[in-house]
């Protein structure tokens, strides 16, 4: 059955998946370096340390920091030092409890699910740690879903994690990972251990970015020929409006994909057109998702205002917020506060908000929905807060 498929155009599809880690990454090395100067005294000075990575989705900072950790790693071995890593996505374990247990996990697989403290898991990881003469890289991904749901004492625990031990020793540094500021998400005690110096910020990658990006999965998913370089251009082109190497990795498969399904051994411009058409839906999908109550709220609002018009502005969307929110059973946030979630859904590419011309009196913003139906939107967004509060 298979057989009369013919070849694919994939040698390693695995090269595409988003948990894939290059052996070496590109116009990711300012921020390489940033992370190797900050975190060189961990072995050779055995101290902790610890530092916040920012930007929007598809910036680099998760594969960052996987591949920054692997090649720490490695130079503590040649140091004859151990140090390991754990990478927890606070999207998928939002709890204390979760993100503790997948750290014990790492060193016990069948450690228990349930029956501990948060405490009492700490104990057993100190133990572990120093039973091993190890020190261990904690990476919080997507770090304010944790923080806005549990608080950040975990944070101040794990920055005491020394003070508490047998000998002092320091056993754990910390990264965390966030699409915005999560300063103001800490606690004084626990915003002591994180200085703003420590933050390592991710732009947008350029369309020639994109298109090194795009080259380089392509050497390494797909065979010889597969695809030419004015489809790579093409598909950094397709990616340039998100400035999202995830985006561009998305197109490449799907593009892919759809040469395999017509059984041609080479990737064309039609494929690549099909494919961020799909791309483009599927990635609003994954935004809508990683967005807070209070930003699907926002957006939702938004949506209702848009109904039977072209634009709304701050004020008609702000006062549709208010109902959102007196719908679902949230106390609305401060008018600021509403501002910076409508910078947060522009920056995101889910809205256009532009300041107001002539003919509207005062000063405000002139906002819009570009790339989705508003009516599918808004019962997008109803499913996914409703789905919060089951």
């Amino acid at each position: 059955m298979f057989e009369s498929y013919g070849r694919s155009v994939f040698k390693n599809r695995l090269a595409l998946s988003f948990d894939y880690v290059p052996p070496k990454l590109v116009h990711r090395e300012q921020q390489l370096k940033r992370l190797s100067t900050l975190f060189r005294p961990v072995v050779e000075s055995n101290c902790s340390q610890t530092a916040f990575l920012y930007g929007l989705v598809g910036t680099g900072k998760t594969v960052t920091a996987k591949r920054f950790c692997l090649d720490l790693r490695e130079y503590a071995q040649k140091m004859n030092k151990a140090i390991d890593f754990v990478v927890i996505n606070c999207r998928q374990r939002n709890s204390e409890a979760a993100a503790m247990l997948h750290i014990i996990n790492h060193f016990q697989p069948n450690f228990p699910d349930r029956g501990f403290s948060i405490s009492e898991m700490i104990e057993i990881l100190r133990k572990d740690l120093e039973k091993r003469k190890l020190h261990l890289m904690i990476v919080l991904d997507e770090a304010d879903v944790l923080l806005r749901k549990s608080g950040s004492d975990i944070i101040y625990r794990f920055s005491r994690f020394a003070e508490e031990g047998m000998d002092g020793r320091q056993l754990i540094s910390i990264m965390l990972i966030s699409q915005r500021d999560i300063f103001n998400l800490l606690d004084p005690a626990s915003l002591s251990t994180f200085k703003r110096s420590n933050m390592v910020e991710f732009g947008k990658y350029s369309v020639g970015e994109l298109e090194d990006i795009t080259r380089q999965r392509a050497e390494i998913a797909l065979h010889d020929g597969a695809i030419d370089d004015d489809s790579i251009r093409l598909i950094a082109d397709a990616s340039a409006e998100f400035g999202d190497a995830r985006f561009a990795i998305e197109i490449l498969e799907k593009s892919g994909m759809l040469a395999d399904e017509e059984h041609t051994d080479t990737i064309t411009p039609e494929h690549i057109r099909g494919a961020k058409a799909e791309a483009v839906s599927s990635i609003t999908e994954s935004k809508l998702v990683s967005l807070d109550t209070h930003l699907k709220l926002v957006l939702l609002a938004i949506a209702r205002s848009l109904r039977k018009q072209a634009y709304t502005t701050t004020g008609e969307a702000e006062k549709s917020y208010k109902i959102a929110c007196e719908e679902f059973d949230e106390k609305p946030r401060a008018h600021t506060a509403f501002w910076g979630y409508l910078k947060d859904l522009d920056d995101f590419g889910l809205i256009s908000a532009h300041k107001s011309g002539e003919g509207i009196s005062g000063k405000t913003s002139i906002i819009t929905i570009p790339d989705m139906p508003v009516k599918v939107l808004e019962e997008k967004l109803v499913q996914l807060i409703g789905d919060e509060d089951i």
